[in-house]
């Protein structure tokens, strides 16, 4: 089906959008309106400049309909009504932390009612932001294939196994350990980092299955070898002075769900001049490898460890070694039977004039550079060149953006998706198409209750893209206090 379809634009298709965040439901609660962000892939609405492609987008509560036009809007080539015809909105009505999957798997009527939406069955897939056994068994319910990785290679995607998996291509990793299962391990492991290492100032522990930086907790390494008992000390320090990342949370519950899923401890990289690069890669059906994209992360939070946002591409200097590093993984984990999209992280550090990369995590799923990347392909039709790691358009035009999914207010709180739209509007905000450069929005169902949106900010590079941002952001502030 992926040769038959998915290279011919005009042929007829339904795409299955089910953006369950299929992740653990304890680390789900620490995100501020975590319920909108299964909004984030409504990017996958510009598919619809297809003529004839149906796409069927399913979610726990309603999306607005200015929400949904407002997207519409963005696409250029097909009417708005043309491409309104051929999308299906499916709620359940169900804002509740379970993951959708799962929400949909236990509602016959939710099953009925998508499978029996879906106008052209020979040639349709489900797609989703991460797959799990549950989304293997709705594909398998809906009777269609699902484009993402088998969910019994997940386990390539955890922090432990990526670590060994990055070690293994030949890439820089962080001194540290994997496979952790519980506080003795943890403590064993930051005494071996700091007895191999004393200089290394500070370790960072991981749950396997963290994400976005929440499930990470920060412990000092200083002056640890001094001690009388090191081992004791290095016990005091887990149990009374851990940093964790995520609000509200302490030593013994961030090591209980140690207990569950496993972890690692690595040395954190330091330095006056450091990076948080990704790269982005594609596996396809037809064992295919793709380079994706690049990106520099913004990282903040507690400890500099929660992915805020990012800038594309990543910066030219060292763009290339991240496409390698890239290819390195992507060629074995499509040895191992991966398809799909995921993305590589690292920390890298400027040593003189070149640039020192440790590979830290790869992550199996869709991610927060995904819509971005997505919305500036759809929106310029443009491509990410390999040779010189920038963005051009079919013209031959440059571009670069600079997203986050936090821009958070308390001034906004109250403010309705369709507020929000007219103010972008009338503050000349919105997306010029002509000029293929300007603001797009996204989460915009967290506004009313969370004051939270996602910004896109898109312009002929990644500086004027980031000027760009701050200016309407500037710009968006005045008008909501005014």
């Amino acid at each position: 089906m992926y040769r038959r379809v998915f290279t011919d634009p005009k042929a007829e298709r339904t795409v299955v959008v089910v953006p369950s965040l299929s992740l653990d439901t304890d680390e789900l609660t620490k995100i501020d309106g975590v319920v909108h962000y299964e909004e984030r892939l409504l990017c996958l609405l510009m598919l619809l400049r297809m003529p004839r492609t149906q796409l069927i987008y399913v979610t726990s509560k309603p999306v607005e309909s200015s929400i949904v036009d407002y997207y519409l809007h963005l696409l250029t080539g097909v009417p708005g009504a043309h491409a309104r015809a051929r999308l299906d909105m499916i709620s359940l009505d169900d804002p509740g932390i379970t993951p959708l999957s799962r929400k949909i798997l236990d509602r016959p009527d939710a099953l009925s009612a998508i499978r029996s939406a879906i106008r052209f069955p020979g040639s349709a897939h489900l797609t989703c932001f991460n797959s799990t056994e549950m989304e293997r068994t709705l594909a398998v319910q809906l009777g269609i294939p699902m484009y993402a990785a088998d969910p019994a290679l997940s386990h390539l995607g955890s922090k432990s196994t990526s670590r060994a998996l990055l070690r293994d291509v030949g890439l820089k990793v962080p001194d540290g350990f994997e496979g952790l299962r519980d506080r003795s391990d943890v403590i064993g492991a930051v005494l071996a980092v700091h007895q191999r290492n004393p200089t290394v100032a500070r370790a960072v522990i991981k749950l396997d299955e963290g994400f976005s930086g929440e499930g990470n907790a920060v412990i000092d390494l200083t002056d640890l070898s001094e001690a009388a008992d090191p081992s004791a000390e290095a016990a005091r320090r887990l149990a009374s002075e851990l940093t964790c990342v995520a609000p509200g949370e302490d030593c013994d519950s961030f090591l209980a769900k140690l207990e569950t899923m496993g972890g690692i401890v690595e040395a954190m990289i330091e330095g006056s001049k450091l990076r948080s690069p990704s790269v982005q890669m594609r596996i396809d059906p037809t064992g295919h490898v793709h380079l994706v994209s690049t990106h520099d992360q913004v990282l903040g939070g507690n400890g500099g460890q929660v992915f805020e946002g990012c800038t594309f591409p990543a910066r030219r200097s060292y763009a290339v070694d991240l496409h390698d590093a890239g290819f390195r993984v992507a060629d074995e984990l499509k040895r191992r039977g991966v398809i799909g999209r995921f993305g590589i992280d690292f920390v890298s550090s400027q040593v003189g004039g070149a640039w020192d990369h440790h590979a830290i995590e790869i992550n199996l799923r869709k991610g927060g550079t995904t819509l971005p990347y997505l919305m500036l392909e759809f929106l310029t039709n443009g491509s990410y060149d390999r040779e010189t790691g920038r963005f051009r358009t079919p013209t031959g035009a440059t571009r670069g953006y600079y997203a986050t999914d936090n821009l958070v207010s308390r001034h906004y709180r109250g403010l309705t998706p369709g507020e929000l739209i007219d103010l972008a509007v009338l503050n000349d905000l919105h997306f010029d198409a002509a000029a293929q450069q300007g603001v797009v929005f996204h989460l915009l169902g967290a506004i009313t209750d969370h004051g939270k949106v996602g910004v896109v900010s898109i312009a002929e590079d990644r500086r004027t893209a980031f000027q760009r941002y701050r200016s309407a952001v500037n710009a968006l502030n005045r008008a909501v206090r005014s």
